[in-house]
């Protein structure tokens, strides 16, 4: 029976990075399972049994347990890269495990370390779309690239973080399949940022949400604690973890939460804890029904009834 090869990744930065990674180390023709960032239940589209080969990317496996136990049941390899809290793995011989929790990694850090640093350069790229910008320089000066390089990689990876913000394909400027076709042609990130007039039209378009979004006062704050809330409107969608990276590194001491109206009783958030610690987003964001990362969190679907009393636990919180 011919193995059917399947990879599943998010389709932010972080994602398409590290699936990128390796298939350039490690070429296959597979099948291939995406979405917008906050489609997180990407497995439960997977079908497949003894005959299935899935590499898993960026997504928590706490969110995809039961699928993840279904396909085991029936036979299928799974290898998993990750960087978000995994709840109770499953101990089975089929399933093979990447997962490392620390704050100053992401997936792609992670495939990088795998594959002994065969593609550095677009793990670089991933760090700077999930904002670990300190080790993205240190990782970046390891490798001895100029300046000019370094600032391609950081405005790439930017760019392809915020593309995967949108409630649907219709608020992104390519969805995230389609903008891994393009760039799996490139075994270096800066001939794509070159080549490729995507990116251009990603980081023109980028700048100019981040603008809109720039201009808006804090609808609550205090000394070490900021939120904002943004309006339903596509560029809103666009812009929610973009503008919380920018807050974030912009007052390094202070921690964020980003609000944008769903539209239907709901609001998303996003979490930023302080630069200067990196910890406690998603022990808040889970007690709302969210999660994510110490750094950096989420609640995909807060009602509007609860937003008062969240914003009220997110400014009392200890985030020294």
């Amino acid at each position: 029976m011919a193995a059917r090869i399947i990879d599943v990744f998010n389709g932010d930065a972080d994602g398409l990075c590290a699936l990128h990674q390796l298939r350039l180390a490690q070429p296959a023709e597979s099948e291939r399972v995406t979405g917008l960032k906050r489609e997180i239940d990407l497995l439960a589209r997977v079908d497949g049994g003894a005959e299935a080969r899935i590499t898993v990317l960026d997504i928590a496996l706490a969110r995809n347990r039961a699928a993840l136990e279904r396909l085991l049941a029936r036979g299928a390899h799974v290898r998993w890269f990750d960087h978000h809290d995994a709840g109770d793995v499953p101990a089975h011989p089929c399933l093979e495990i990447h997962i490392d929790t620390a704050p100053d990694t992401c997936t792609s850090l992670i495939v990088d370390r795998h594959l002994g640093g065969r593609c550095a350069r677009w793990a670089i790229v991933a760090a700077f779309g999930d904002n670990l910008i300190d080790v993205a320089y240190q990782r970046a000066a390891a490798l001895g690239l100029d300046a000019e390089s370094i600032a391609r990689l950081r405005a790439l990876g930017e760019a392809l973080n915020y593309n995967s913000y949108g409630d649907t394909d219709a608020d992104v400027l390519i969805h995230p399949r389609d903008l891994y076709l393009r760039l799996r042609h490139y075994a270096d990130p800066i001939d794509f940022a070159r080549g490729d007039a995507i990116v251009a039209a990603l980081i023109e378009r980028r700048a100019g949400d981040l603008a809109r979004a720039a201009a808006l006062e804090p609808a609550a704050a205090n000394a070490h604690a900021a939120v904002y809330v943004l309006p339903a409107e596509a560029w809103c969608r666009r812009v929610l973890g973009t503008f919380a990276h920018a807050l974030a590194n912009a007052h390094p001491l202070r921690a964020h939460a980003v609000l944008k109206d769903n539209g239907d009783g709901t609001c998303a958030v996003s979490l930023r804890a302080p630069q200067s610690s990196r910890r406690g987003a998603d022990v808040l964001a889970r007690r709302f029904g969210g999660g994510g990362r110490a750094a950096a969190a989420g609640i995909d679907r807060l009602p509007l009834s609860e937003r008062e009393s969240f914003a009220a636990a997110f400014l009392a919180e200890r985030w020294d």
